[in-house]
C-alpha cells in the first residue's frame, strides 16, 4: 500500500521538485500540493494523507499553525514532516511541540527524502542525536518544568523513564535493549506504553517530552558522532 503524501510550500518550483523526486518511488503517492497553510488544511481534509511535507514560512497561515490545526482535528493517523532551509531553530522546535514528527532540510538528497517519508510514515524518529541535542536542548533548557509535566512523568515506571531517556539520546530499540539488559520486544512494549500514558504520537514527541520534563538536560552526555 502506497504512502499518501501532501506537499506544502509557498514556492511552486520547490513543490514541483519535491513531488518529482518522490513520484519515482512506487511506494509513495503524492496526492496533493498546497501553497499556504490554509490550503494545507483543506488538502489534508480532502485527501487524508499519511505524511505531510510542511514548510514553515508561508502566507495566510504559517506551517506551525497549519500543523497544529491539522493534527488537532485529524481522525486518522497522519504525520507532519517539517521542511526548512535553515539550521534547527526555535521555529522548528515550536513545530515539534505542535505535533510535527520530524524535520529535514530542503536540500536533502533525493534518496534520503524518500527514506525520510518512509521513516515518518512508519512512526519512526527522524532527528539525528547531535541535532536533537542542539535543537531541543537549546530551547527546552530555558523552560522551567511545570507541575503538570511533573505529574505526567510520575505516570511512568522507573524502567519506562529509563527508556524515555534512552530514546531522547538517540538510541534505537536494539541499542536500548542492550543498554538496559532487556529484550527488544520488551523495549517495544515499553515505548508503546509510554506513548499511551503520555498521550504522545511518536518517538520524536518522546524526545521533546524528555527535555521538557527534565529527564534529559542539554549537555548531560555527549551524543552523536
Amino acid at each position: 500500500m502506497s504512502i499518501r503524501v501532501v506537499i506544502v510550500d509557498d514556492q511552486a518550483l520547490v513543490r514541483g521538485g519535491l513531488a518529482m523526486v518522490l513520484r519515482v518511488h512506487g511506494d509513495i503517492d503524492v496526492v496533493a500540493e498546497a501553497g499556504t497553510g490554509v490550503e494545507a488544511i483543506e488538502a489534508a481534509r480532502q485527501h487524508r494523507p499519511d505524511v505531510i511535507l510542511m514548510d514553515i514560512r508561508m502566507p495566510e497561515m504559517d506551517g506551525l499553525e497549519a500543523t497544529s490545526r491539522i493534527l488537532g482535528e485529524a481522525d486518522w493517523d497522519v504525520r507532519v514532516l517539517i521542511l526548512t532551509t535553515f539550521d534547527p531553530d526555535e521555529y522548528v522546535y515550536a513545530a515539534l511541540r505542535a505535533g510535527a514528527s520530524a524535520f529535514v532540510l530542503k536540500d536533502i538528497p533525493a534518496e534520503q527524502l524518500a527514506d525520510a517519508v518512509r521513516t515518518v510514515a512508519d512512526g519512526g524518529a527522524l532527528l539525528a542525536p547531535s541535532i536533537t541535542r542542539r535543537l531541543i536542548g537549546r530551547f527546552a533548557e530555558r523552560r522551567p518544568v511545570s507541575p503538570a509535566v511533573t505529574r505526567r512523568v510520575e505516570r511512568l515506571t522507573s524502567r519506562e523513564q529509563d527508556v524515555v531517556i534512552a530514546v531522547a539520546r538517540g538510541s534505537s530499540n536494539p541499542e536500548i535493549a542492550r543498554e538496559l539488559f532487556i529484550g527488544p520486544a520488551t523495549v517495544k512494549s515499553h515505548v508503546s506504553s509510554i506513548l499511551t500514558k503520555l498521550g504522545l504520537r511518536d518517538r520524536t514527541q518522546i524526545v521533546v517530552f524528555a527535555y521538557e520534563s527534565g529527564l534529559v538536560e542539554a549537555g548531560d552526555r555527549d551524543i552523536g558522532r
